[in-house]
């Protein structure tokens, strides 16, 4: 008899043999609900209402440090680098990283991932600290958006909400905040408002240099298990790793075969190439060993940015079957 689990994830394709049943989890029944991040993230934190979920790895890392929902798997279904993810207003008059100290910076949420990477990086990398700007936190496209958790931060950290009314992207185009870090594009960019730019403009050479230096490619969310669907199966946490571990392999075979296009993208092959060349042939490798810095580089981060409420080690993320295997 196989257990019925449901999963919360966005469409990836490095997940789409999950979804599809191409890949079947051993022992499990697996009903696969495909949603924007945003609702899965907010649904789960909130409510639990998944059995299995894709998560912000900065809310996992803030409620383990609190009542501990959660157990997570070390699969990564989301990685991305975030200098790209920096937003300024052209009446700000930010032209480099060093003018964003003093400067009112949107956020939709202070805990987001995205945004603990982006603080860390400009800290660790341009001398920006986290404390030298204030924060102004809110939909970036929908007025009223809350955190999903709360958090409690040091008195140093200035957040402050915006109006009931506002979003964060329109006021960077009005020129009403000097700048906005998120994870998704603001509308004013992507409609060529001349008031707004991206800070790293292009962000590529900048993003593949920091990876040069610090062989760090950033991890944006992890799959969480609710504890008590754990508990109760333990080996369910085993059993999923290793079926996000096939769906990837299948994704990455043939990825730059040009024999037929699977992708939308005419120089894939050479993009392929142009990426392995930079972050080596497994560079976005699933489990604990291969993912040491970067974890630790970001529970640096969270802790030190207020939110984790103390630092936690790599290890105790994930359950701690998927940390050993067996050897014969």
């Amino acid at each position: 008899m196989r257990i019925p689990i449901t999963l919360a994830c966005e469409r990836y394709d490095r997940t789409e043999a999950l979804r599809d049943g191409r890949v079947r989890p051993a022992g499990v029944d697996l009903t696969y609900l495909p949603q924007q991040v945003e609702e899965t993230f907010f649904r789960m934190a909130r409510f639990r209402e998944f059995d299995a979920a894709e998560m912000s790895l900065s809310s996992y890392v803030i409620t383990l440090t609190r009542d501990a929902p959660f157990i997570a798997i070390p699969v990564f279904p989301s990685r991305l680098f975030r200098h790209s993810g920096i937003y300024v207003s052209a009446a700000s008059g930010i032209r480099e990283p060093a003018d964003l100290i003093g400067k009112h910076v949107g956020v939709a949420e202070y805990q987001l991932t995205a945004n603990v990477w982006i603080r860390g990086i400009l800290a660790d990398e341009y001398g920006v600290p986290v404390e030298s700007v204030t924060y102004r936190t809110g939909g970036l496209h929908q007025p009223g958006r809350p955190e999903k958790l709360k958090v409690h931060l040091p008195p140093a950290v200035r957040v402050e909400p915006i109006g009931p009314r506002q979003t964060l992207s329109e006021m960077l185009a009005t020129g009403e905040i000097d700048a906005v870090y998120t994870p998704r594009t603001p509308e004013s960019f992507t409609r060529g408002d001349s008031g707004v730019r991206r800070l790293f403009d292009p962000s590529r050479p900048a993003e593949e240099d920091y990876f040069r230096r610090t062989g760090i490619f950033p991890i944006m969310h992890v799959v969480v298990l609710r504890r008590d669907v754990y508990e109760r199966n333990r080996w369910l946490a085993r059993s999923l790793h290793d079926a996000f571990e096939q769906a990837k392999t299948l994704c990455a075979e043939g990825i730059d075969e040009t024999a037929a296009a699977r992708y939308l993208l005419p120089w894939l092959h050479d993009e392929v190439a142009r990426t392995r060349a930079v972050l080596g042939a497994d560079y976005w490798p699933y489990g604990l060993e291969k993912n040491l810095a970067v974890l630790r580089t970001f529970l640096r981060y969270s802790y030190d940015q207020g939110l984790a409420a103390r630092r936690l080690e790599p290890a105790e993320l994930f359950a701690p079957e998927t940390l050993e295997s067996t050897l014969v």
